[in-house]
């Protein structure tokens, strides 16, 4: 089995566009292999999680019932 290639880019503005950027963004995600995609994906849940840990969001708030 062919292994792909990928070649990595870097975006060079001279302005600021954001259609060039998320078009730059969804090419360099279609690049990508489901499984990569995934492990993207839980990378950065996991890099959220730890985000919101070292800020003090440590367990969800529970709902309190009241009367």
């Amino acid at each position: 089995m062919a292994e792909k290639t990928k070649r990595k880019s870097i975006l060079l503005m001279k302005g600021h566009d954001e259609e060039v950027e998320r078009k730059f963004e969804l090419q360099y995600l279609r690049s990508l292999s489901v499984r990569e995609r995934f492990m993207l994906m839980e990378k950065k849940s996991r890099e959220m999680k730890e985000l919101l840990y070292a800020h003090g969001h440590r367990k969800t708030p529970e709902i309190i019932k009241r009367k």
